[in-house]
């Protein structure tokens, strides 16, 4: 019985650090929000997830709408209808 105590307590360490450091982050935010829903700390929860809190409900606190628009002039940027594919050649 021991056995399978400790044996669950390992599975479970595993999956929760797998869940941290592995999943995407648009996971890693849907598992935040449905433990949020189950009554946990938000707050606590984006830090063990590594996820800005409250982000992805629209109240602009992570800042993932805040990225800025490319400079015109920039190559794929603008007005420009033109396609640039920079390569580097090996010799």
């Amino acid at each position: 019985m021991w056995q399978t105590m400790i044996v669950a307590l390992i599975v479970a360490a595993a999956l929760l650090h797998f869940s941290t450091r592995y999943l995407p982050a648009g996971a890693r935010r849907a598992i935040v929000r449905g433990l949020v829903r189950c009554g946990l700390n938000e707050e606590k929860m984006a830090k063990v997830f590594k996820v800005a809190p409250g982000c992805g409900s629209g109240c602009g606190s992570c800042g993932s709408c805040d990225t800025p628009a490319p400079p015109p002039d920039a190559p794929g940027g603008g007005d420009s209808k033109q396609r640039v594919i920079l390569m580097q050649v090996r010799r």
